[in-house]
């Protein structure tokens, strides 16, 4: 499905401010798959998010899907096969645009733009009944502008466009870090609805280790620039935060104080 192959990244080369992002990274997600993703800061998470959404190109190895070296393909000609949620709820959507003429964008990617960008009649059956998915009306909220959303209500509209044409790659990136517990709670719970219910393999990157270990069937850790543990599902099931903070300390080297400290 997804191969992240010897890929790396530098920032800034040759400067003061050169910084390694990815070293060799290298990974594999079989279809179906949802792997969480936690470091510490600078540990290359939102780094590997971007060169596999092609918002930046690696200095070097590969990013392939189905086989397909997609690594100097352009972020919009990897929209058919990739959806994105932000940590901003205020990026992923058109502020000043409707609920419909955003769903009528999401529907639209990937495919060739013409006057099928319109909203008709049967396209806005689809989108009720997408939205009502969410559970938290905007089904009946068609033509209100997005940008008068709460924080939530437009994370949950992200999350919907972004797995709208059942994407082949999900990319969640810190999706949840921005909301108040109860909407964090409400997105976290709809994100997993979705992911189930599409089969969609999806990475999530969280600062949250509890988070980290309660979604999906595989977790990995990075640190500077580097996949350091991937635990698979057998073992990630009884894993504990403690003990992923042990894990940590042991491979990485750093002392972290307690599992208040969250790796984000």
């Amino acid at each position: 499905m997804l191969e992240i192959a010897k890929v790396s990244k530098l920032f800034n080369p040759g400067t003061v401010d050169e910084k390694t992002a990815l070293v060799g990274a290298n990974l594999i997600m079989k279809p179906g798959d949802f792997i969480t993703v936690i470091g510490s800061n600078g540990a290359g998470k939102s780094t590997l998010m971007n060169i596999i959404s092609g918002v930046m190109k690696p200095d070097a190895g590969e990013v392939r899907i189905d086989g397909q070296n997609i690594s100097n393909l352009t972020e919009y000609q990897r929209s058919k096969w990739i959806g994105r949620v932000f940590q901003d709820p205020m990026a992923g959507t058109a502020p000043r645009m409707s609920i419909e003429e955003n769903l009528a964008i999401a529907y639209a990617r990937g495919k060739t733009r013409g006057f099928s960008f319109g909203v008709t009649r049967a396209k806005r059956a689809i989108f009720k009944q997408e939205l009502q998915r969410l559970g938290i009306g905007l089904e009946n909220r068609l033509g209100a502008k997005v940008g008068l959303l709460s924080g939530g209500e437009r994370q949950a509209l992200s999350l919907l466009m972004a797995t709208f044409t059942r994407p082949q790659i999900l990319l969640l990136d810190e999706h949840t870090a921005a909301l108040d517990p109860a909407r964090a709670e409400l997105i976290t719970t709809l994100t997993e609805t979705l992911v189930r219910e599409m089969n969609l393999t999806t990475l999530m990157v969280t600062h949250n280790m509890e988070q980290a270990i309660r979604l999906g069937n595989r977790l990995i850790m990075m640190d500077k620039g580097r996949i350091i543990l991937d635990v698979p599902e057998d073992r990630k099931k009884d894993l504990t935060v403690a003990e992923l903070l042990g894990e940590f300390e042991i491979i990485s080297g750093k002392k972290l104080a307690d599992d208040r400290i969250v790796l984000g």
